[in-house]
């Protein structure tokens, strides 16, 4: 029951574009991350300062953490999407002599 892929693959001229992208969300996401370890790291006790709403900066940070990737890979998934479409090439183009 083995088939092929449902559609014909082709070269992405986008790649570049959504590789440099990722790393710059990436080492973005890396530098805040980096934060909140370097928090736990030097002064654990601040993670225990009420912040928001009874909860304290170790919940908020982590949560935040979680809810800041969600919206990272939404942005980026938008991104690439206009990358794609902007560097597509179109298979027949009008007027074009070498069908």
């Amino acid at each position: 029951m083995l088939h092929g892929p449902a559609v014909e693959l082709k070269e992405d001229h986008a790649t570049p574009h959504k590789q440099k992208l990722g790393v710059i969300m990436f080492l973005i996401y890396a530098a805040i991350y980096a934060g909140f370890v370097g928090i736990n790291l030097i002064n654990p006790v601040l993670m225990e300062t009420t912040v928001l709403l009874g909860m304290n900066l170790a919940c908020v940070y982590g949560f935040g953490l979680i809810v800041f990737a969600l919206a990272l890979a939404l942005i980026y998934n938008t991104m690439c999407q206009g990358y794609e479409k902007k560097f597509a090439t179109p298979s027949i183009v009008k007027g074009d002599v070498n069908r």
